[in-house]
C-alpha cells in the first residue's frame, strides 16, 4: 500500500528524507570500502591528502553510487509500482519527473567534483556513470543480462572505486600492481553480484530478466559464482608471493579456505543459504581485498 492516502494532496516537491531514501545509503558501503582499499594500496600517508580523501569518499558513496540508485529506481518505477509500491517514486513521495531530474543532477555534480580532484578520477567517474545509466536505462539496460549486468556493477562498485581511491591519493595513474588487484577483485565480484540475484529469481523470470540463476538454474549459477569468486583470489595469492609479500598472501589463503568451507554449506541449498553466505563468505572476500591492498601499499612505501 502506498504511503499516500486519498485525503492527502499530491506532493509537488520531494522531501530531503525521501531523496536520501531514493539514493539508498545502505548501498554506499561496498564502493566506499573499495575506495579505501584503493587509498591504502598506494602506501601514501593519509595526512598528505585529507581534502582529496574526503572529496573522494563523497564521490564514491553518496554521489556516484547514490546517483546510480536514483537512475535504477527511475527506470524501474513501473515494475516497482507493482512489486514495491512504497518506494519513493511509485509512492508519489518523489513526484512527477523528479526522479529523473535528480539522477541527472547527481551525475552532473559527480562530474564537477571528480574534475576538481584530478584527471584520472574524472575519467573513472565518467566510465562509472556511463555504466550506471547503461545498467538501468534503455536501450542498453544491461541488468537484463546475467552476464553484462553483474559485470557492470562489479566493475563500478569494486574496480573503478578502487582505481579512484588510488588515483586520489597518488594524484596520478595507479601502479601496475594496484591495477592487477582491482581487476582481479572486480572479476571475482561478478560472482557476488550473481548471488545477489538469487533473491529475485521468480520475479526476474516473470519480468524477462535473464539473470544467471534464471538461465542456468540456481545450482549451476551458485557453483559458477563460487568459482568466479575463488579463482581471482588464488591468482592474488600467487602475485603477493611473487611480490615478496608472503604474510599477506597467507592471510588471503586463510580467508579463502574459510570461504571454501562456507561455500560447501551454500551449495547444499543455494536458494536458502545465499543470504547467510552474503553475510559470511562475502565478508571474508572483502577482508581479503583490504589485506591485499595493505600489502601492495607496504610495497609501494618501500624506498
Amino acid at each position: 500500500m502506498s504511503r499516500l492516502t486519498p485525503s492527502l494532496p499530491a506532493r509537488t516537491v520531494p522531501r530531503l528524507g525521501d531523496i536520501l531514501e531514493l539514493s539508498k545509503p545502505v548501498t554506499w558501503f561496498p564502493p566506499m570500502w573499495a575506495f579505501m582499499c584503493g587509498v591504502v594500496s598506494t602506501g601514501i600517508p593519509l595526512a598528505q591528502r585529507w581534502p582529496f580523501l574526503v572529496a573522494g569518499m563523497l564521490l564514491a558513496g553518496p554521489l556516484v553510487c547514490g546517483t546510480s540508485q536514483m537512475v535504477n529506481d527511475w527506470f524501474d518505477r513501473h515494475v516497482d509500482a507493482i512489486n514495491e509500491p512504497d518506494r519513493p517514486i511509485p509512492s508519489g513521495r518523489i513526484p512527477g519527473r523528479w526522479g529523473l531530474h535528480l539522477a541527472i543532477a547527481g551525475s552532473a555534480v559527480s562530474l564537477v567534483v571528480a574534475l576538481q580532484i584530478g584527471t584520472w578520477v574524472f575519467a573513472a567517474t565518467i566510465l562509472g556513470l556511463i555504466l550506471a545509466w547503461a545498467y538501468s536505462a534503455p536501450p542498453a539496460r544491461l541488468k537484463m543480462s546475467g552476464w553484462w549486468g553483474p559485470a557492470a556493477v562489479a566493475l563500478s562498485y569494486e574496480g573503478l572505486t578502487w582505481f579512484t581511491g588510488a588515483a586520489v591519493m597518488a594524484g596520478q595513474f595507479p601502479r601496475s600492481e594496484i591495477l592487477l588487484l582491482l581487476l582481479l577483485y572486480s572479476f571475482g565480484a561478478h560472482g557476488i553480484m550473481t548471488l545477489n540475484d538469487f533473491k529475485a529469481v521468480e520475479g526476474d523470470r516473470q519480468m524477462g530478466i535473464n539473470s544467471l540463476p534464471v538461465t542456468l538454474g540456481v545450482g549451476t549459477a551458485a557453483r559458477l559464482a563460487c568459482g568466479v569468486m575463488a579463482a581471482p583470489q588464488v591468482i592474488v595469492i600467487g602475485l603477493l608471493v611473487h611480490w615478496g609479500l608472503p604474510w599477506h598472501a597467507s592471510i588471503i589463503a586463510l580467508l579463502l579456505v574459510g570461504q571454501f568451507m562456507l561455500m560447501a554449506r551454500l551449495l547444499r541449498e543455494p536458494a536458502k543459504n545465499t543470504p547467510w553466505y552474503s553475510a559470511t563468505g562475502v565478508s571474508l572476500y572483502v577482508l581479503g581485498m583490504l589485506a591485499s591492498a595493505l600489502g601492495v601499499g607496504a610495497l609501494g612505501a618501500l624506498p
